[in-house]
């Protein structure tokens, strides 16, 4: 995992799916052997994928520990409450400072100060400058969308530091330069700005882990009883206008507040690939208008950033947020806090290839011709040529073509059934033929062979009874779920082995048949000659075992009288002496 990359991969987690690539909307995720990588270089830290991950393999770096050891240390740490919180969690604000109190923090601010510190400043820069659209800095994603993939257009970003870094700048100039900052809301990329601005801003924590952390410090955040004192209050003052932010049309609305000029036009475009269609044949040379663009990465606003945590529905955070968002009668029109920030355009490479390598990669996935190139979106790019792009830079991979792989696997199952020797057969839940190889023609066809082979689609949509005359054992199978097998099971004077199979349940089924009739004859045929040759063995057997008792009994006899003889004689020889 990337140290600095807030977004990364769990691999055992990731199977084959590719949601993540089809959201991403920079496409800056790789694939290698079927699992999901963020590219961080490429990355915007928008969390989108995070949503999209159907097996939770993408997660969002936890920064807990992080706080964790500030909070031990030595500096004071201040809390930089996102102004979206009023809409989330049901505390009051005396409610929510002691609630993070209890965590360590020594105050609690809303970054929606912040927020009014960049409309006022962003009010007074349009005012002096003519270099129209101007694109707010708020979203830290739409600002690095722009420096890496629309870098045309970064001179048009309102070139202020967001709200959470001018919040930060604020806390500091008021509680000393030596204080540590935490940020606290429902955005991801934050943590890439307190990763670029260390002096500002220390740490950024989503809501989820804020959810996270103090479950397991035992802090329960529902808990709408916690105990406040006079001195629980957001620190330094409780904000305005600054709290519509997180909503879209939020900054615009703290512009008229503030009364920005009638001649600009102000628009607001929430989601990135919104954003970068209304940018798109965009020519600011040509536009007499002024325009200023309030751009949100996440659609409806911050309220819908990945890392939000709640179950409330938007329109009920909108509309909380509203109820408790304050007027102010008189709105300075001088920001006493500014951070000037210099966006610099960083366009990521993107290597040019000739259509010659396009065309050979294409290849690689099956499409030899533009009629092959389906650009169905499956693999999660918009185009094949897309896709053949990636799989020259390395980042993705030949199988994530679904037609391809399709196609791969019905030739492999085609040539299987077409060169196994036995019958098989798919029928559908009617019994109608869906595949059948030659074998199974040949078998069952009979004088209708020819007929039948000739066809492109053989014996497909036939009812299967009208060929088989043992259809009921398939029938078995496909009622039953369970795999039919029958040995030697007689039809018409043949034998078959059967073996029937569910491929799906109450829908598919399969069978393979195996003629058996010759090779069984044959093993009955080689099997009477055994009996026969094994019977005449036998006979030879006891013929011999006859003849050679006869003879054993014979020679008995002969060497019993031998013996006698030599006895008596014997006997005489020893009464003569």
């Amino acid at each position: 995992m990337d140290t600095h990359s807030p977004v990364y991969t769990l691999k055992n987690e990731c199977h084959d799916c590719y949601k993540c690539l089809r959201e991403c909307y920079v496409k800056a995720i790789r694939i290698k052997d079927g699992r999901a990588s963020v590219v961080s270089g490429k990355c915007l830290s928008c969390g989108q994928c995070v949503r999209a991950c159907p097996s939770s393999a993408k997660r969002i770096r936890y920064d807990i520990d992080r706080v964790k050891t500030l909070l031990g240390g030595r500096k004071t740490v201040f809390a930089s409450l996102a102004p979206s919180w009023s809409g989330v969690f049901d505390h009051s604000a005396a409610g929510m400072t002691a609630l993070l109190k209890k965590a360590g923090f020594a105050g609690v601010s809303e970054t929606a100060l912040g927020a009014q510190e960049v409309s006022t400043a962003t009010a007074a820069f349009i005012a002096k400058n003519d270099n129209s659209p101007f694109i707010s800095s708020a979203c830290p994603v739409i600002v690095d969308h722009v420096r890496l993939y629309a870098p045309q257009f970064v001179e048009h970003i309102v070139p202020l530091a967001s709200p959470a870094l001018t919040h930060a700048k604020m806390l500091k100039e008021h509680y000393g330069q030596d204080i540590g900052v935490v940020f606290i809301g429902p955005c991801v990329a934050k943590k890439i700005e307190a990763h670029r601005h260390p002096e500002l801003l220390d740490v950024a924590l989503t809501f989820e882990e804020l959810h996270y952390w103090l479950k397991q410090e035992f802090i329960n955040i529902y808990d709408r009883q916690i105990s406040v004192t006079e001195d629980d209050t957001f620190l330094p003052t409780t904000s305005y206008e600054g709290a519509l932010y997180p909503l879209e049309g939020g900054m615009n609305e703290t512009l008229k507040r503030i009364g920005i000029e009638d001649n600009i036009n102000l628009l607001t475009i929430s989601s990135l690939e919104m954003f970068d269609t209304a940018l798109q044949s965009f020519k600011p040379q040509n536009s007499s208008e002024k325009i200023f663009i309030e751009a949100l990465a996440c659609k409806g606003g911050c309220i819908n950033g990945p890392g939000i945590f709640t179950k409330k529905a938007s329109i009920n955070i909108a509309s909380d947020i509203l109820q408790k968002v304050h007027k102010r009668v008189d709105i300075p029109h001088n920001a006493q806090t500014v951070v000037v920030e210099a966006y610099k355009a960083e366009p990521v490479p993107s290597p040019e290839y000739s259509l010659e390598e396009i065309f050979r990669t294409l290849q690689r996935i099956g499409k030899y011709s533009e009629n092959d190139e389906l650009n169905c979106g499956g693999c999660g790019y918009p185009s094949c040529r897309d896709l053949a792009k990636a799989l020259l830079s390395g980042e993705a991979e030949t199988s994530m073509c679904v037609s391809h792989m399709r196609k791969i696997a019905m030739k492999k199952a085609d040539a299987m059934l077409r060169c196994m020797p036995s019958a098989s057969v798919i029928a559908d839940s009617e019994l109608t033929v869906l595949e059948a190889n030659d074998a199974f023609m040949r078998m069952f066809c009979g004088d209708n062979y020819e007929f039948f082979a000739s066809r492109q689609d053989g014996l497909k949509g036939t009812a299967l009874d009208r060929v088989l005359a043992f259809p009921d054992v398939i029938m078995a199978a496909l009622q039953t779920g369970r795999d039919v097998h029958k040995e030697h099971y007689p039809v018409n004077g043949k034998l078959y082995d059967i073996s029937a199979f569910t491929i799906e349940a109450n829908a598919l089924v399969g069978a393979i048949i195996t003629d058996v009739t010759e090779s069984v004859m044959n093993r009955e045929k080689i099997a009477q000659k055994a009996r026969e040759v094994i019977s005449k063995n036998v006979a030879i057997v006891q013929d011999i075992a006859c003849l050679l008792g006869e003879h054993m009994v014979e020679t008995e006899t002969l060497l019993n009288s031998i013996a006698q003889d030599y006895g008596t004689r014997a006997g005489k020889d020893r009464n003569v002496h």
